[in-house]
């Protein structure tokens, strides 16, 4: 089988460098250039001296469609909001595949997206090839798409705990209630004050509250799961780790059939049947994000309060590999026809 040539746009990000480990040890792809708008001409192991004797190529190429095109036949763009949404139309009209993982195309409403993003939206014809890609639910739209939307990492944790439930109905939507707490690698490597030792170290706090930009794209997935518009209370918070994601959602159970631990372990395991990165815990067991570390698993377990008739769903992911690289990657498999971990067979980290 012919490699497939791969570009990584934003090479030196977190996201980017995490694309690589993973992308070396994939059967049928070969990096043939990583890309970087601030430090082209450099070479990657100046910043990430691990990859010394490693990677095939290590000369950061600037970013020119032109000379991308040349190089790669599938292109990753781990850029900033903002950004992709300005170069990916050059690369799709040079004939590239493109999976972004910027947050650009994760909206269709381009009022939405300068709402909350705060930068000028993508054109409408651009915004229309995109397809999202939540692979375990979305995995049939992915397949030949031009342009795949990577989801974010607090939606990629909150909306496969929450999707089987909603399309199941055995919630009220109305009353979902996410909170979220990530590791500070998900706020990229760029500097500032609120990610230094001293400001996280031993600390715990919120931040944007009522005011994330994920909420449009997880009340958008959840409301087209429904049928209906769907209203979620999501906050997110920092903890002093370098990884991972846990989200403890909450919501009223309408069904009585789900009015027992068993019915939802039953319903998500069908749910997710054959979809191997998702992992349904045994009742009384709740994931905790140690045992997901550096994979491309998220695992979720549930506990039902009868005194209060909610359900509680923990769902865990690590942020730069099932919430970025790890997704990315599953979504060219889906995209590509092949076996949907190639590449990502690695159990997880621990301790």
């Amino acid at each position: 089988m012919k490699q497939v040539r791969v570009a990584i746009v934003g090479s030196t990000g977190y996201g980017g460098v995490e694309l690589i480990r993973f992308l070396l040890q994939h059967p049928h792809v070969e990096i043939t250039s990583v890309i970087s708008s601030s430090n082209a001409g450099e070479s990657i192991t100046e910043g990430y001296p691990h990859l010394q004797d490693i990677l095939p190529v290590t000369v950061l190429d600037a970013v020119d469609p032109e000379l991308i095109r040349r190089k790669a036949d599938v292109v990753f763009a781990a850029t900033p909001s903002g950004i992709s949404g300005k170069l990916v139309p050059a690369l799709l009209d040079a004939g590239l595949r493109v999976i972004d993982l910027s947050g650009d195309f994760r909206l269709q409403s381009r009022e939405a997206y300068e709402q909350w993003y705060k930068h000028e939206a993508p054109e409408p014809a651009v915004l229309q090839r995109a397809v999202y890609g939540l692979a375990e639910v979305y995995g049939d739209r992915v397949r030949d798409a031009e342009l795949i939307s990577n989801p974010g990492c607090y939606p990629t944790a909150a909306l496969l705990g929450l999707i089987p439930a909603v399309e199941a109905g055995a919630v009220d939507p109305a009353t979902v209630i996410i909170d979220a707490k990530s590791g500070v690698s998900g706020a990229g490597r760029g500097l500032g004050i609120n990610y230094h030792y001293s400001e996280m170290n031993e600390n715990f706090k919120t931040y944007k509250i009522n005011k994330h930009q994920h909420i449009p794209e997880i009340e958008s997935v959840l409301s087209e799961r429904a049928g209906s518009a769907v209203t979620a209370t999501f906050t997110p918070h920092l903890v002093p780790m370098t990884r991972g994601i846990l989200c403890t959602t909450y919501a009223s159970v309408t069904n009585d059939a789900y009015r027992m631990e068993d019915a939802w372990i039953s319903l998500y395991r069908q749910y997710y049947e054959g979809r191997r990165f998702v992992r349904i815990r045994d009742r009384g067991r709740w994931p905790a994000t140690k045992e997901v570390w550096g994979s491309n698993y998220c695992d979720i377990g549930f506990a039902y309060d009868e005194r209060t008739g909610r359900i509680t769903i923990v769902s865990v992911i690590d942020n730069l590999v099932k919430g970025a690289a790890g997704q990315a990657i599953q979504n060219l498999n889906l995209s590509f026809g092949w076996d949907e971990g190639a590449g990502l067979q690695s159990a997880p980290v621990y301790p």
